[in-house]
């Protein structure tokens, strides 16, 4: 039986602090001693797994799968890309979700009170598994941007929020995806609490005129890269790597 291969390090230039202030929520939520890293066992890098067979035939298809009168208001999009390891090697038949606001910036959730209004045929929820190369889509329409209590004029650019298992849930990425182009990527506290200006660029989905559907719905590519493995253990063993 093969040993599992070690993850890569994360990059703490590329990631952004667990303590902004400028992101108020960051000053309590922050953990106030030093992490401590915890091996995984076996069971928690090869299980349990999700299977095709727990999708429903819509649950990629946004614009369709929470419809009862008609499609969603909005500016239809399709969201696509590959899930892929820091060595650019494809992660076939893992779980990708998405969740996000409507055109008008709401989310279909009880707490929500932004004053747009709820769109009866908008659920904004969605799954779908990546095929052998790692390839995955998603049809949807594009959300709009809503205020928030950080500051006195803080507004969310328009985000998609992104999930991602890897060989099991444990294994768990949680993400957001933004659009090329919104004036707002710049002055979000969130996004400015990363130090890397490439990092923004990786999180931000590019328009993609080749996979769009003439007088239908406009595509926009983002690709999700995790951490690669190590394809040789030092001395045998996991704990050089």
């Amino acid at each position: 039986m093969k040993t599992p291969a070690e993850y890569f390090q994360r990059d703490h230039d590329r990631h952004p602090p667990a303590y902004a202030p400028g992101y108020k929520t960051s000053v309590t939520r922050s953990p106030r001693y030093p992490l401590i890293s915890l091996q995984q066992s076996v069971s928690e890098l090869t299980g349990p797994v999700f299977g095709h067979n727990d999708l429903g035939p819509l649950d990629h298809d946004l614009i369709r799968n929470y419809a009862h009168t008609g499609d969603p208001v909005g500016e239809r999009i399709i969201v696509h890309g590959h899930v892929l390891d820091e060595n650019a090697r494809p992660v076939p038949n893992t779980l990708v979700e998405i969740w996000q606001a409507n055109a008008g910036g709401r989310y279909r959730h009880k707490k929500d009170s932004y004053l747009a209004p709820i769109d009866p045929n908008f659920g904004g929820c969605g799954r779908t598994i990546t095929d052998a190369e790692g390839y995955y889509a998603f049809r949807t329409v594009k959300p709009g941007a809503y205020p928030w209590r950080n500051m006195v004029n803080n507004w969310r650019p328009a985000h998609i929020h992104f999930s991602v298992f890897g060989a099991s849930f444990s294994q768990r990425l949680v993400t957001q995806l933004y659009f090329e182009g919104d004036p707002l990527i710049p002055l979000c506290p969130i996004v400015q609490t990363l130090p890397d200006q490439e990092a923004i660029d990786a999180l931000t989905a590019k328009l993609d005129l080749n996979a769009t559907i003439p007088l239908d719905t406009i595509a926009y590519r983002f690709n999700i890269v995790l951490r690669g493995r190590r394809a040789t253990l030092f001395e045998n063993r996991p704990e050089g790597n």
